[in-house]
């Protein structure tokens, strides 16, 4: 009998120091945002989606355009990207594109074809806090900010959530002064992000409104941004969702801006 209570408080021993050690391997703040910014970013090689986007003024006005939207990685690592985007509705925005090549050690690339007037206009860094087609997106939420451009901390751990927050490391580029994430424990993606201005105010809320698993991977079907200050937003609801479609990197290229790969936007 000794025998076996000793076994039993063995067995119990080891299983309480396994329990302590699991959740005494916290993640740090690094591995929070890098995970984070994958899950939302990076899976797969490749990806590809249909978007629906309506565009709701504060008085309530709404606006509707349709797109595709592709994106290669070209890294092994959470690195350069590049970013397709084909507006197909409505008709006076149609064959639009917005192309951006995502650097690693430099400044994003990103242009602008314009098919009404048949031109490609650069869209300059310092234009990338600025609304994307008249959305309350802007230009640098379609690819995502560096992680490096903040420094991060973690506010707070709760049952489901990291809770972060970002302080900008050059001020005078960006118009918030800091923004926190609620990032899901279970999948990492980010499911809320409030900005806060010079005043300590929340002028702009990202939320993630739903997910789905798709091809194994946490993913974001419906999203939205909210300018608290107008009360206007921007909703974006994904769909055909597709992982690793092999796409080539040469249709990331001014060519393919005035000749659409109809191929890969099927």
């Amino acid at each position: 009998m000794n025998k076996l209570n000793n076994i039993i408080g063995l067995f119990l021993l080891t299983l309480a120091t396994a329990q302590y050690s699991v959740q005494a391997q916290t993640l740090d703040i690094s591995q929070i945002v890098k995970k984070a910014n994958h899950a939302v970013l990076y899976q797969g090689d490749d990806g590809k989606a249909k978007i629906d986007m309506k565009i709701i003024d504060g008085k309530g006005r709404e606006r509707n355009r349709q797109l595709t939207m592709i994106r290669k990685n070209l890294d092994d690592v959470d690195g350069a990207q590049k970013y397709y985007v084909y507006f197909s509705k409505p008709a006076d925005i149609k064959k639009m594109v917005f192309m951006t090549w995502k650097n690693r050690e430099r400044e994003d690339d990103r242009w602008l074809y314009l098919p009404a007037l048949d031109l490609v206009k650069r869209i300059a860094a310092s234009d990338e806090r600025t609304s994307f087609v008249g959305s309350h997106f802007f230009y640098e939420d379609v690819s995502g900010r560096d992680i490096d451009e903040d420094v991060h901390e973690l506010l707070e751990e709760t049952e489901k959530y990291y809770v972060t927050k970002s302080t900008p490391k050059t001020p005078n580029l960006v118009e918030f002064k800091y923004y926190k994430t609620w990032v899901d424990k279970q999948k990492f993606l980010p499911i809320k992000a409030e900005y806060f201005n010079d005043k300590e105010v929340i002028y702009r809320t990202y939320t993630v409104l739903d997910t789905q698993t798709i091809d194994s991977y946490a993913t974001v079907t419906q999203a939205q941004i909210e300018d608290n200050i107008s009360g206007g937003k921007t909703v974006l609801n994904y769909s055909s969702v597709k992982y690793n479609n092999d796409i080539p990197e040469k249709i990331f290229s001014e060519r393919y801006l005035r000749r659409a790969p109809k191929k890969y936007l099927r």
